[in-house]
């Protein structure tokens, strides 16, 4: 089971100082993963926590790939709709290539439409959008000369195709995943409600001759009941996760530290 933990690249927490501090801390406490978030045109009205204030979530990595050196980064999850295919690709080319090796993209088709409005993009074909980017980052991570539009390219560098980790849950979601994807982001870590889901994933992607899927549920874990939480960890190891990404709130460096310390102990 992973560990791993959501870096807050939101609101007063992403001053560089504090998202320094805190990668440091989380490396050096044993964790698996660093995982930031994605948004890039927050509404007035739905700023709260945040102040609207988002460094984009792939500068994030970029960052954070420079200032660690073992520690697993993410991002849960990139809104694919939102960004051109090939600037993305090639960003998250770069981000692996940065991290030697060490990212997991989570991708998500979102939902919030005010965003959607803002950057221009129309959310009836959110679907489609993320289907073209998913598609053109397998075709650039497999071969060095890529086309686009009727032109041919060189795709460099080209490091190993990151994980990509889907979000969702209707059944348009998990056929995305059996076709581009390597697992799953539940966006809870009731056992019960991802019991019955994990299983029929994990029954698809064996059917198409895929291996079965990662899980990788966002829960806020009882930290404070190591106990309870240990047993939380166990439930979700045995229906099929294979991590688990921490979202609880912190004021500074000095809480997520403590809070760093509290989730490795529950080895």
């Amino acid at each position: 089971m992973r560990l791993g933990i959501l870096l807050r690249n939101m609101g007063p927490q992403s001053l560089p100082a504090t998202l320094r501090a805190c990668a440091m801390e989380a490396e050096a406490a044993g964790l698996d993963d660093l995982w930031v978030v994605d948004h890039l045109a927050i509404a007035p009205d739905e700023a709260e926590g945040s102040g609207g204030r988002y460094l984009e979530a792939l500068a994030t990595l970029a960052y954070l790939a420079g200032i660690t050196t073992r520690i697993g980064l993410g991002v849960s999850v990139l809104i694919a709709p939102y960004r051109p295919p090939l600037v993305t690709a090639k960003w998250v080319a770069s981000v692996q290539e940065l991290a030697h090796g060490r990212l997991q993209l989570g991708v998500g088709v979102g939902w919030m439409a005010a965003e959607f409005r803002a950057l221009g993009v129309d959310r009836r074909r959110r679907g489609a959008l993320t289907d073209e980017l998913l598609a053109l980052l397998h075709e650039c991570f497999a071969q060095d000369v890529v086309v686009q539009h009727g032109q041919p390219f060189v795709f460099a560098p080209r490091p190993a195709r990151p994980p990509l980790l889907l979000g969702g849950t209707a059944e348009h979601a998990f056929a995305r995943i059996v076709r581009y994807g390597d697992g799953w982001m539940p966006m809870t870590g009731d056992p019960a409600a991802l019991r019955e889901p994990v299983q029929h994933l994990t029954q698809l992607m064996l059917a198409a001759g895929r291996p079965a899927p990662v899980v990788i549920p966002l829960t806020t874990l009882p930290l404070d009941d190591p106990p309870r939480a240990r047993d939380l960890l166990a439930e979700l190891t045995a229906l099929g996760a294979t991590g688990v990404m921490h979202t609880g709130r912190y004021a500074d460096a000095d809480e997520f530290a403590a809070m760093s310390g509290q989730l490795q102990a529950l080895r």
